[in-house]
């Protein structure tokens, strides 16, 4: 009898783009990515830290890069994807939050998360895309999200508005791109662990609170979601597109 063998879960020989992989889950990510064999080029704003993540996932005998861009200066991102071969994995990362009740959002708050993390997000895969079809390579797109992508939160609203953003978003690529062999998925995480999010979580009752919805009783780690990027990335999931993996401990499923 032959027995079905598991497609591989390795990159070699792929090249992989992280943004805002300077530390926290970007970092984890081009991480495991790298372990998984990818050449990985981590893209941040500051230098000295991707500059530095970058030389420990060498020491660790990955191959990785480091790259200063600004994913919201355009032309920057099209210079950035006209001096480089296309990638085959690109995991957008790059994002951030502003918690506050919805009555005090100002438009400079505004801006200021959607811009990040939806519109740079969109024009960034934008300019992978056109390189990964003009150089005919069947790619993997992976947009971090949350699992306010999926649920409501307080004192989230823009934070949930550009997250569900990316959702409908990636569903809508999936079927653009999907007669080039680009595969489009999103990771929703829960609340991760992180020096970003630990003041937060210095906060007893936002602890409480948070632990009381993730069913299975802790925070998330770093380490959480490095399984999930190597799977999207890799050839184990060559018929998943258009759908999102929800590591949440149970959050969303009351």
């Amino acid at each position: 009898m032959d027995l079905p063998r598991t497609p591989s879960f390795r990159l070699d020989g792929r090249r992989a783009l992280v943004t805002g992989a300077g530390r926290g889950i970007g970092l984890a990510l081009a991480a495991a990515l790298a372990q998984a064999g990818a050449e990985v080029t981590l893209a941040a704003r500051s230098g000295e830290e991707i500059e530095a993540a970058a030389i420990a996932i060498q020491k660790a005998g990955g191959a990785a890069t480091a790259a200063v861009l600004d994913v919201t200066d355009m032309a920057a991102v099209h210079s950035f994807f006209a001096e480089r071969p296309a990638f085959h994995i690109l995991v957008n990362n790059a994002g951030t939050n502003r918690p506050m009740t919805m009555q005090q959002v100002s438009e400079a708050d505004y801006d200021a998360v959607l811009d990040l993390n939806l519109k740079a997000a969109f024009f960034l895969t934008q300019q992978a895309v056109r390189a990964m079809i003009d150089e005919e390579i069947a790619g993997s797109l992976i947009h971090i999200g949350s699992q306010m992508g999926h649920v409501g939160g307080p004192n989230r609203s823009l934070y949930c508005a550009s997250k569900w953003a990316i959702e409908g978003m990636n569903k809508a690529f999936a079927l653009d791109l999907a007669s080039h062999r680009i595969r489009s998925n999103t990771i929703a995480p829960t609340f991760i662990a992180t020096p970003m999010t630990k003041p937060f979580f210095d906060d007893p009752d936002f602890m409480r609170s948070v632990l009381d919805k993730i069913k299975l009783g802790r925070l998330g780690t770093v380490e959480d979601l490095m399984g999930a990027v190597v799977f999207l990335a890799s050839d184990a999931s060559s018929l998943v597109t258009g759908t999102s993996i929800i590591v949440d401990g149970g959050w969303t499923a009351d």
